[in-house]
């Protein structure tokens, strides 16, 4: 069972509290969550990604294990302790200004 931590505005939208479970097959990839994340959330769709290139919205950013994989491929296997559950993939909402 894979856990995402998703922002506010997100979990809002998606009508979630907390964390979202999701049951994801191997090789659990950054692309894989999201797919699976779309699937049972389907109110999510175009909110974390574009509809047509698929690439992460620009105020996103993708974390596993404390480490920033934002701009790392979309099919990268992630670290073993996102894969078991251990750790939580977390999408984080960037912030600008000046």
């Amino acid at each position: 069972m894979i856990r995402v931590v998703l922002p506010q505005h997100l979990r809002t939208l998606a009508r979630v509290s907390g964390k979202v479970e999701l049951e994801v097959a191997a090789p659990v990839t950054q692309r894989s969550i999201l797919d699976a994340l779309e699937a049972k959330y389907p109110m999510l769709r175009g909110t974390i990604r574009d509809h047509v290139t698929r690439q992460r919205r620009p105020f996103l950013r993708f974390f596993a294990c404390g480490e920033d994989w934002s701009h790392e491929s979309p099919d990268a296997p992630l670290p073993d302790a996102i894969a078991t559950g251990a750790q939580p993939f977390l999408v984080v909402g960037a912030l600008a200004g000046g």
